[in-house]
Parts: C-alpha cells; structure tokens; sequence
C-alpha cells in the first residue's frame, strides 16, 4: 500500500506542476509564446 500511496503523490505533484507551468506560460496556450519567439528569430 505504502508504494501505491507514493505513486498517487508523485501523479499528484506533477499535474500540480504541469497546472503551474500552463498558467504561467499563457493559461494552456504555449504554443503562441512559441510562435512569437520564431517570429523573432526568423526575420
């Protein structure tokens, strides 16, 4: 039980991160931020 109880925690710390990371990047939308730094680069 003790292992199942740990995979539930790392599941549950790494969408915490992936929620974190999309609201940082755009709300879920990184793909603008990234389109906009090729649009910089590619003159």
């Amino acid at each position: 039980m003790e292992s199942t109880n740990e995979f539930v925690s790392k599941v549950k710390n790494a969408q915490a991160k992936q929620e974190k990371n999309k609201a940082h990047y755009g709300k879920g939308t990184p793909s603008q931020k990234l389109s906009t730094k090729q649009h910089t680069n590619n003159p």
